[in-house]
């Protein structure tokens, strides 16, 4: 037929794309509609118009040049009184209208195609009805295929590769999976019938068309043409239509296949194209094939698991039913006699009044009988018995509601898991439970067991046993475990009165049973034995409920190393109570304590719950550890602010985990926490607990810790024993000293543990050296007992003499040391002992401090006079510079020690008029003063008493001795307030050979209660109020001449 050369242009919304041999509706605005409308009034025949794809969705849409000349078939048009309802009410939303096409074949604009301008171009009055603009269009395979013909260089051979044969081929081969896959999963007899004439097209088509189209081979030339028809058919009627913008990237993919496609004019190229487009069609259909054929092979496995289970349920009843029936020989199982339900007259034998639902047609697993056993026990009333039978409830119809349409139900689904790991959580806490008079012996022996006499002797010793010294620690621990013993004596003796006061009214109400009876009513009954007495109803049983005692809340503040964590295990074992650690480090979120809410996927309880849980007590012992590394505020919540509730013990004997959501008792936890520092914990927090300050141990009680724990845990983790290695006391004294710089004693242990590696080398060489000599260790052990490094006390005893070389020593003295752990660390009173031993210096005073990890020292104070400048008095002075690394509040203390030396100038004899500045004068000066070690940071108000010496030092010329050091805080008046850190200074100023200590009086209490009397002994201690009385102690009497004269002020009115 002849093809038109102008065609009017219908534009496509998008994503709608028309190819030849294709048939689409698509919907029209009203305006494209009513021009459709008047074309199709105006021709005799159905209309051709070239359909243009757009392809952009914006508001300026643009148009392909390429498009499809495609037959009107059908224009549906909407009723004519909607459209009148909707002009009467205003409506701007356009009325659209349906239009079915026909494709027929490719055409090209010969230029483009831009609605808005076309509209601009002709303009539409009221009056006049819209047209579709005609342009003149091109047949692109026409006209390419005949420019071959004429032998002219076209660009399709630089995209076209390879033989025509093996193009049409492949398609054939990619067009007939797709046809296959679909005619075999569809259900329809029509569409498999069209899939498989299809196929039978697809297969006439020939496979030997010449490579070179020049011959004039017309036959060749239409069979290429037809499998390129072939390939817009396919790719038309497969892939689906679009009719909303794509929403992922594989729709959009495909939308952009299709338009690929028609804008292909070379018959090669478009068979490749569609080659590609089939073959990842063909995969996607594989996959969904395979999704769905497993789907269903899991559907069909559940179905035959349900009625596979069903014929056990039957099974099973038929089993009970037989193992219940009168002459059977009694119960079988306990499972059985457990479930038995009373008859109507409820006077069965083994009847239970429960509340929980139970079903005599159903099995249930291990799990779920110990489930349900559990739930039984519980008190009645309870809040959670009710939660737990609710839940129950609610697991029970689950489980009877799965049918055998096989997918959903039962315990396998979501809801039943979550309700069934809930059960489990809740069973597993130990809840207060009803317990048979059988058992109320092994109550009342539970109950004395820690109440012994010797029960507070064993907890000394097993206290003492763990630990050394830490007597604070230990005296509040013995008060806490007095008072537990004496609260279970005496709810020992209350059980024991209850049982008294019980079996006398039993008694009482036998005797009067007793005789009210007359002897002709009497008669012989068969003896039953108390095993086999009808049990009593859950709700008669006595419910045990433990009063227990509240346990304190300790809070461990101490350096590292100190032994908090392991005193907490100690307290345990003095308890014979289980033990939980919880670290709290890096815990950041409110649920790592409150547990999260049983609507979260994954969630379950907190960590409190956890440890009760593994605990199985409601009276274990609870390690909070490193409670001030806890995490900040954040929006995961506070998780110190979940503590509040869990460390009060007015408020934690209810306490509420978000995934039980069931009130937990735990005041009868003891807990104990850790830290070391009180700095970063709330003042709430800090408040609910009971402070007990670890500071860490002198140099004697770590030689006895070493001796007594360390060496011991050494040897025997290294594998030797207490023969093959021996360190002498003076050895131990030098590592504590010298080696290891700390309050704990993990550096301590890490330096034995290094010793014992050494020997453990020595004496592994002299097992080898006695297996060369062929000699055996116990032939040549000397059994006398070692008490030096002498070199004739080995512990070989060698006579042959071959192996006389063979030497071992076991005992470690101080000398050898340094060979094993290299040269010792200086220690401050090293450092500074021929400095202070060079004799006093002016303006140098020493001060005490506390180092960063708990460990005490002593620190000079350097003061010194810078002229100011100027002569005859003009220069200004009278300035104080304070360097070291120093924070506000120390610089605040030396502003104030030189404020106060500026008002007692004249009675220290700087001045001679009161209302004179020392500083100020004929020759005005400034003061330096220096902090050494301007490395590490210093603050805080302790060195105002040392600041205030050296500068009475260096300005009245009077020194301080070497030998002696203070501390203490000052006011403006001149008062001596007290500071903390007493122990560790004082055990630094002994270590650094300080003979006399000047502290505040108020600071009296902690010398006498902290600091060792082996210290006290060898160091005098001056306790002041007052800076006059520092001033005294510090340079000795009368070394400082005071005016005590007192002049009458200058009125000045």
């Amino acid at each position: 037929m002849s093809r038109p050369t102008e065609l009017p242009i219908l534009p496509l919304p998008y994503p709608y794309i028309l190819l030849p041999a294709s048939r689409i509706t698509v919907p029209l605005p009203s305006d494209v509609g009513e021009a459709v409308l008047a074309l199709v009034e105006k021709s005799d025949t159905l209309p051709i118009v070239a359909a243009l794809p757009t392809t952009n969705p914006s508001s300026h849409p643009s148009f392909s040049q390429f498009g499809t000349a495609a037959r009107v078939l059908r224009l549906v048009q909407p009723p004519s009184a909607t459209r009148r309802n909707s002009l009467k009410s205003g409506d701007k939303q356009p009325q659209t209208y349906l239009v079915s096409l026909q494709g027929l074949t490719r055409i090209c604009l010969g230029e483009g195609y831009d609605q808005e301008l076309e509209v601009m171009r002709s303009p539409v009055t009221p009056s006049q009805k819209p047209k579709l603009l005609v342009q003149s269009v091109t047949y692109p395979s026409t006209t390419q295929v005949a420019a071959l013909k004429d032998g002219s260089t076209s660009e399709i051979e630089a995209v076209v590769q390879g033989h025509p044969r093996d193009t049409i081929v492949k398609f054939k081969v990619a067009a007939l999976k797709v046809l296959q896959h679909l005619a075999q999963n569809v259900q329809q007899q029509s569409k498999k019938d069209a899939y498989y004439k299809i196929s039978t097209m697809l297969e006439d088509l020939k496979d030997d068309v010449a490579e070179d189209l020049e011959d004039g081979q017309n036959g060749n030339r239409e069979n290429l043409e037809r499998a390129a028809w072939m390939a817009d058919v396919l790719v038309g009627n497969v892939l689906p239509t679009n009719v909303r913008p794509p929403s992922n990237e594989a729709e959009n993919e495909e939308w952009a296949d299709k338009l690929a496609l028609l804008t292909s004019a070379h018959p090669l190229q478009r068979l490749d194209l569609a080659t590609i487009i089939l073959n990842k069609l063909y995969t996607k259909l594989e996959v969904t094939s395979r999704i769905a054929s497993a789907v269903d092979e899991s559907l069909s496995k559940q179905q035959k698991e349900f009625f596979l289970r069903q014929q056990m349920r039957a099974i099973e009843k038929e089993l009970r039913d037989l193992q219940s029936s009168p002459g059977s020989g009694g119960d079988a199982s306990g499972i059985s006699s457990s479930r038995d339900q009373s008859g109507p007259s409820g006077s069965s034998k083994n009847s239970r009044n429960t509340d929980l639902d139970f079903d005599t047609n159903e099995s249930e697993d291990v799990e779920l009988m110990d489930i349900r056993k559990k739930l039984e026990a519980m008190e009645h009333g309870s809040e959670e018995r009710k939660a737990g039978v609710r839940e129950w409830r609610r697991l029970r119809r689950l489980m009877g509601g799965s049918g055998a349409g096989g997918g959903g139900g039962g315990g396998m689904s979501v809801e039943g898991g979550v309700l069934r790991g809930w059960l489990e959580w809740l069973t597993a806490l130990p809840w207060p439970t009803i317990e048979s008079e059988d058992n109320q012996s092994e109550v009342k022996l539970d109950l004395t067991k820690s109440s012994t006499s010797s029960f507070l002797a064993a907890a000394r010793a097993q206290l003492d046993q763990d630990h050394y010294g830490l007597d604070k620690v230990k005296k509040r621990l013995v008060e806490y475990l007095a008072i537990v013993r004496l609260k279970e004596l005496q709810e020992a003796a209350e059980m024991v009165e209850e049982d008294g006061k019980r079996l006398k009214l039993e008694k009482e109400r036998a005797e009067k049973a007793a005789a009210e009876v007359k002897p002709e009513n009497m008669q012989l009954v068969k003896y039953q034995p108390d095993s086999e007495k009808e049990a009593k109803p859950e709700s008669e049983r006595r419910v045990r409920r433990k009063k227990g005692v509240k346990g304190p809340i300790l809070l461990f503040v101490g350096p590292p190393g100190t032994g908090k964590t392991s005193l907490g295990q100690s307290i345990a074992r003095a308890l014979d109570r289980p033990f939980q650690r919880i670290s709290l480090g890096g815990v950041r979120d409110e649920a790592e304590i409150r547990g999260h809410r049983r609507t979260y996927v994954a969630s379950g309880p907190g960590l409190i719950v956890q440890a009760l849980r593994k605990a199985g007590r409601p009276d274990f012992v609870c390690l909070l550890d490193e409670i001030d590394k806890l995490g900040a505020n954040n929006f995961h919540g506070d998780p110190g602010a979940a503590l509040l509730e869990v460390l009060d013990p007015e408020q934690n004997c209810a306490f509420n985990d978000h995934y039980i959501n069931v009130p937990i008792d735990l005041s009868q936890v003891l807990f104990i926490c850790t830290a070391n520092s009180l700095e970063t914990i709330s003042d709430p927090l800090l408040d609910r607990m009971e402070t007990v300050v670890l500071p860490g141990y002198t140099y004697d009680e770590k030689q006895h810790i070493a001796k007594r724990f360390l060496l011991p845990k050494q040897l025997k983790v290294n594998g030797m024993s207490e023969e093959h290695v021996k360190i002498s006391d003076e050895a131990l004294k030098t590592i504590a000293t010298k080696y290891t710089r700390e309050a704990g004693v993990r550096t301590l242990d890490r330096s034995i543990g290094a010793v014992v590696r050494y020997k453990a080398v020595e004496w592994a060489e002299v097992l080898d050296d006695l297996a060369a000599a062929g000699l055996k260790v116990s032939d040549v052990l000397n059994t006398a007992p070692i008490t030096s490094s002498d070199d004739s006390q080995t512990l070989i005893k060698v006579e042959s003499k071959e192996a006389q070389k063979i030497r071992y020593k076991p005992i470690v003295e101080a000398s050898e040391l340094e060979q094993i752990l290299g040269i010792a660390r200086g220690e401050d009173g090293d450092d500074s002992l021929s400095e202070r031993n060079s004799g006093s210096r002016r303006g140098v005073v020493y001060g005490l401090v506390v180092m960063g990890q708990g460990e005490g020292g002593i620190l000079p104070v350097e003061s010194i006079v810078v002229p100011a400048g100027g002569q005859g008095g003009s220069g200004e002075g009278g300035r104080l510079r304070l360097t070291g690394s120093l924070g506000d509040v120390i610089k605040e203390s030396g502003e104030l020690a030189l404020s106060w030396v500026k008002t007692r100038a004249y009675d220290l004899g700087l001045t001679t008029s009161r209302y004179q500045d020392p500083l100020k004068g004929q020759n005005p000066i400034d003061i330096h003063l220096h902090l050494p070690a301007g490395a590490q940071k210093k603050d805080g108000p302790s060195a105002g008493v040392t600041m205030t010496c050296a500068l009475v030092s260096l300005l009245t010329g009077a020194c301080v001795p070497p030998d002696v050091a203070m501390t203490g805080e000052i006011t403006l008046r001149g008062r001596v307030t007290p500071v903390g850190g007493i122990k560790e200074k004082v055990l630094g100023a002994h270590r650094a050979q300080i003979r006399k200590v000047i502290l505040p009086y108020a600071n009296r209490k902690d010398v006498e209660q902290d600091v060792a009397m082996e210290v006290r002994r060898e160091m005098e201690f001056v306790f002041v109020r007052t800076l006059e009385e520092t001033l005294e102690a510090a340079f000795g009497k009368n070394v400082i001449g005071w005016r005590r004269d007192i002049d009458m002020l200058e009125s000045r009115l």
